[in-house]
């Protein structure tokens, strides 16, 4: 398409936003044209006096000025674009003017979203204009959940094909939650009515679909979450994950035929010890309660503020680990990605599937898709390349 920019970074001077703009200074290809997007120019012009201070052709970067609140402003930029990656949350309260323009405007959008409620919302509202226009719409583009459903596509390819498959996922992460991820997750249990009834609305969009749709493979994906998981790959107590990235992996399978007829998948979280296990459960449940009472949950929200993050010297403490075992076909593998802080690796992943969806060579998509459907053979050895690390640690 000929169009202004490759790619436009919405939310630049917000903290992942921040990291993203970093990444894609120091590693986006020098005829990668790209702009800075966001409410405030004067930040945005001191973001780009920092990129420069990385690569001094960023100087030249051109700054657009963009706020969800101005229909006009989110059309303009997703008509500029090939690629927009949208940084800007709580997306459930600001996130869905760019979906919808970018949807309207046949441009690709990825984004940082962990909010299950604001992924099956956009689907219901988008999905089908997106298929129309050609737009890919694309979500938890970042630590949520580009490891888990790049790392389940990576263990399947390690299995036999035509068969069932089972698959658990195990997560170990050490990091210091930012205050976009903080008002996310107090948003996401203040009103877990609104989860179930998005879920609901999606389930049904996706049966109308379904039936419409001729020559539909009939695939079996679900996701199964034990009280207790069926093994243990890492020392520790495992705890069932309640997070989206079981459900992005599920759709991965439903329609990828290398996941087999018959696909299940669970997630959980480890944690070393029993008292830390049984603290997180209690910790969850409290949050759950106390997110529910306005002046609570105003109290919680201020705890952190927006833009806020760990800083770097924290980053730099900060890792994870995931773990899956894969069996199927009377085979069984053990595979592994891992990598550095989730707010780095988030940053890394995001600046890396931008630059995928603008110059690689990828299947025929449109309308709400997965990272795994969508650039998943072109992604991952992209996100090798920056560090973060797929292997095969066992096979029988």
């Amino acid at each position: 398409m000929d169009r202004p920019y490759d790619i436009v970074l919405y939310g630049a001077t917000g903290f992942s936003g921040g990291l993203t703009a970093d990444q894609l200074a120091a590693n986006a290809p020098d005829d990668t044209r790209w702009a800075l997007a966001g409410r405030d120019r004067a930040r945005l012009e001191a973001v780009r006096e920092r990129l420069a201070g990385i690569n001094p052709a960023c100087v030249e970067l051109d700054l657009l000025i963009a706020d969800s609140a101005d229909p006009d402003s989110m059309r303009a930029v997703a008509e500029s674009a090939r690629v927009v990656a949208a940084a800007a949350g709580p997306y459930a309260a600001v996130g869905e003017p760019m979906v919808a323009a970018c949807a309207r405007a046949g441009t690709d959008y990825i984004d940082l979203t962990g909010e299950s409620v604001f992924v099956d919302q956009m689907y219901v509202r988008y999905h089908e204009e997106a298929l129309r226009t050609g737009a890919r719409l694309l979500h938890a583009c970042g630590f949520d959940s580009v490891p888990h459903d790049l790392g389940a596509y990576f263990t399947v390819q390690h299995l036999p094909e035509d068969v069932p498959i089972t698959i658990e996922g195990f997560v170990r992460m050490s990091t210091t939650p930012s205050g976009g991820t903080w008002h996310s997750l107090i948003g996401m249990v203040a009103d877990q009515g609104a989860a179930t009834r998005a879920a609901k609305e999606r389930v049904a969009t996706e049966r109308r679909l379904s039936r419409a749709e001729e020559g539909a493979t009939e695939r079996r994906a679900r996701v199964e979450q034990r009280p207790v998981p069926r093994t243990r790959l890492t020392k520790g107590w495992a705890l069932p994950m309640p997070t989206l990235d079981p459900q992005i992996i599920r759709r991965s399978a439903a329609v990828l035929d290398r996941y087999g007829p018959d696909f299940r998948y669970g997630q959980y979280m480890v944690t070393r010890r029993l008292v830390g296990a049984a603290g997180t459960a209690a910790g969850a449940g409290g949050l759950v309660v106390a997110a529910k009472i306005l002046r609570v949950r105003d109290y919680l929200l201020g705890k952190r503020q927006q833009g806020e993050g760990p800083s770097e010297e924290e980053r730099a403490e900060g890792n994870f680990v995931l773990r899956f075992l894969g069996e199927g076909g009377g085979r069984r593998v053990v595979t592994e990605v891992a990598g550095g802080d989730p707010y780095d690796v988030t940053a890394v992943i995001l600046s890396q599937a931008a630059l995928c969806m603008a110059h690689d060579d990828l299947p025929e998509t449109s309308g709400q898709v997965t990272p795994a459907v969508a650039m998943g053979d072109a992604l991952t050895p992209r996100l090798q390349h920056q560090g973060i690390t797929f292997r095969l640690l066992k096979e029988e």
